[in-house]
């Protein structure tokens, strides 16, 4: 890690802990102080901890079993297993990768659209949700999800199954995008297998769990197919950012990813920037 790196993180940790309070609740606050704290130490801060359930105890309990999720190893599979749900309570939910400047799909793209192809072959009564909105910087009608189900279809997979979501800019809104998506279209799913790269697995799981303890959904979290890049990262302090977006601290968040980002050239947050 860069020096540059732990000095801000450093800061950030500090800012969480000491300033604000002045500028948000303190439930908020303890919850990034508890999400700094593991990504910078690895260690739970369970005064934190402590101190957001004496704030709001239900909530308390909620990151505690986030921590916990995070705190689990994740197996990243080739491909699906044979035990999951064989009718429509299952959604194989495929993440999206940044587009071309003309809104064409990167080849990471197409390989993660290659495993799910396999995973809804295996799957054929699954809900599929694309999830990805706009990245390219030339093309602002292109999606990330709306190409992807583009290419499912002329795959000859049935349009039907496919729903999209095309508004998330980042893996915490992919997660929640999603839950809205098929709390609206899809109340049978019970159970989500996550597609992506290899190294996007545990974020994908760790985000999509989180989402459905903070909403109190019975979704569960099952599997997961994934692709295996010849290269790709995500540090522990970007999945902090990731759970401080869900949390609900977008500023943030953003300023997490912009310090951390190490995948590819980040695509604008905000609209119009």
């Amino acid at each position: 890690m860069k020096l540059r790196e732990i000095g801000f993180f450093v800061l950030l940790l500090f800012a969480v802990v000491t300033l604000l309070p002045a500028a948000a609740d303190e439930a908020q606050s303890q919850i990034e102080r508890i999400v700094v704290s593991y990504a910078s130490a690895g260690t739970r801060d369970d005064r934190a901890l402590e101190g957001l359930s004496k704030i709001d105890p239900a909530l308390g309990e909620k990151w505690g079993r986030i921590m916990d999720l995070w705190e689990m190893p994740v197996e990243v599979n080739k491909e699906l297993p044979d035990d999951l749900p064989e009718d429509d309570s299952l959604c194989l939910v495929a993440l999206g990768f940044q587009l071309n400047p003309d809104g064409s799909m990167r080849q990471e793209l197409v390989e993660r659209l290659k495993v799910l192809k396999k995973a809804a072959e295996k799957y054929p009564q699954a809900v599929i949700v694309c999830t990805g909105g706009g990245t390219a910087a030339d093309n602002p009608n292109a999606t990330e999800a709306g190409r992807m189900a583009d290419w499912l279809i002329r795959q000859g997979v049935d349009g039907s199954r496919v729903l999209v979501e095309d508004r998330s800019k980042t893996t915490a809104q992919n997660a929640m995008f999603t839950f809205d998506l098929l709390l609206q279209n899809r109340p049978q799913v019970k159970k989500i297998a996550v597609i992506s790269s290899d190294y996007h697995i545990a974020t994908g799981v760790l985000l999509f769990g989180a989402e459905a303890i903070l909403r109190e959904s019975d979704i569960e979290i099952a599997s997961n197919a994934a692709w295996n890049a010849p290269s790709g990262t995500l540090s522990a302090m970007f999945q902090a950012g990731a759970l401080i977006e869900l949390a609900g601290d977008v500023e943030t968040a953003y300023a997490i990813y912009y310090n951390t980002y190490d995948i590819h050239e980040l695509p604008p947050l905000h609209e119009g920037t």
